[in-house]
C-alpha cells in the first residue's frame, strides 16, 4: 500500500504546484525555441559555414605548402635565387609568350 500521509500544508502544496508549472512552462518554451523553423535553419547554416571554413582552411594550408615547395625549387636557404633553375624557366616562358604573339599576328594578318 502507498503511503498517503502528506505532511505539507495546502499552501505548501499550492506553492509546489506553482513552481512545477513555472519549470514546465520554461521547459516548453525551450523546446519551442529548439524546434522553431528559424532555429533549425540557423543551426543548419552554422554547420554549413563551419564546414566551409574548415574546408577552406585545409585548402589554404595545402596551397601554402605547394607554394612553399615551388618557391624552394627556385630559391636557396638564404633566399637567393637559384639561377640554374630560374634561367631555364624564364627562357621557356619568354619562348611561349613569343609563340603566342606570333600566332596572334598571323591570324590577324
Amino acid at each position: 500500500m502507498a503511503d498517503t500521509s502528506d505532511t505539507r500544508t495546502p499552501a505548501q502544496i499550492e506553492a509546489d504546484i506553482k513552481r512545477r508549472r513555472a519549470v514546465l512552462a520554461e521547459t516548453l518554451d525551450e523546446i519551442g525555441v529548439r524546434v522553431h523553423p528559424r532555429t533549425i535553419v540557423g543551426d543548419a547554416k552554422a554547420k554549413v559555414v563551419a564546414n566551409v571554413d574548415h574546408t577552406l582552411g585545409r585548402a589554404y594550408v595545402q596551397v601554402n605548402k605547394v607554394v612553399s615547395d615551388v618557391k624552394a625549387q627556385f630559391v636557396d636557404e638564404e633566399g637567393s635565387p637559384r639561377l640554374e633553375r630560374v634561367v631555364p624557366v624564364a627562357v621557356v616562358a619568354v619562348g611561349l609568350v613569343g609563340l603566342l604573339v606570333l600566332g596572334t599576328r598571323r591570324r590577324k594578318g
